[in-house]
């Protein structure tokens, strides 16, 4: 595939369309343990020979155990302009692809999606919470994930195919609120790389990255939670986690009189239920 690109405006000329590039998106983010899950992924994405195509993994667990967090510093380590693109079951396949919108004196204007944008400029595109997303929109994104690598958009009239740097990945969630993937596309998606719950010391460093004005006290009191809640099979994340402390230490600042954990359980009770509460420490 031949194109203009202007670094100037951020656009291409495909085939005489001028289409207008999103911008890559920039995270605060770093990933904390199981290493293990960064060789397996930038395994998928590697190629071992010419006539070798990229993987298209999908990161596999339930909502906030890292799997955005992963794929962005995986990206990011490979030196390469990350792309995210949030799926919803309102995804249209126009949406993924290219996407005309009305200019003054009726003129359209071509817009990439982040996953376009990441297809020609040789960037990660990853596709969030993909399994939330109907099967019409994953059949647009067929070719994509075998060895033809393109897309093809109705709405522009153009063919796009990808960078040779271009990779991908998918995030799926654990959860009742997602669609099943129809099996051409299943077989596309490979390898499955599980991500679960970190062990105590890595939550207890997640905790620490993300909560650097927290004390010993509040960090300890929700790793404890996080742990047990971990070994009962719940759901509860880091994420949760770290809204908890966030919440309490904000009870405290409001009120200094408030007893650190009383303020942990309120804002435990608060944040998650207090169905929660028998997962804390006697």
């Amino acid at each position: 595939m031949s194109f203009v690109f202007s670094d100037a405006d951020r656009t291409v000329n495909l085939e005489g369309v001028t289409v207008h590039l999103a911008h890559p998106d920039e995270l605060p983010i770093r990933w904390i343990g199981q290493d293990e899950l960064l060789r397996q992924l930038h395994a998928a994405w590697l190629t071992i020979d010419e006539r070798d195509t990229p993987m298209t993994p999908r990161l596999l667990g339930k909502p906030g155990v890292g799997k955005t967090t992963l794929a962005y510093a995986a990206a990011k380590q490979l030196g390469r302009d990350v792309y995210i693109l949030q799926a919803t079951m309102d995804t249209r396949p126009e949406d993924l692809l290219i996407t005309p919108v009305v200019e003054g004196e009726g003129r359209l204007r071509y817009v990439a999606s982040p996953l376009v944008t990441a297809m020609l400029t040789g960037g990660v595109a990853i596709l969030d919470e993909g399994n939330r997303m109907s099967e019409k929109s994953w059949a647009s994104l067929a070719p994509l994930l075998d060895a033809r690598r393109y897309v093809e958009s109705i709405v522009a009239g153009v063919k796009v195919h990808a960078q040779e740097n271009f990779r991908m990945v998918a995030t799926m969630n654990e959860d009742s609120s997602t669609f099943e993937l129809p099996e051409y596309i299943h077989s596309r998606l490979q390898p499955q790389i599980l991500v679960d719950f970190p062990d105590h010391d890595e939550e207890r460093a997640i905790l620490e990255e993300n909560l650097p004005f927290a004390d010993d006290e509040v960090l300890d009191y929700v790793v404890n939670f996080l742990q047990a809640a971990h070994m009962a099979d719940e759901s509860y994340s880091a994420r949760d986690g770290i809204n908890i402390a966030r919440f309490a230490l904000k009870l405290c600042e409001i009120s200094r009189e408030t007893p650190r954990e009383r303020a942990l359980q309120v804002a435990l009770i608060q944040t998650l239920g207090r169905e929660a509460l028998r997962y804390t420490l006697r």
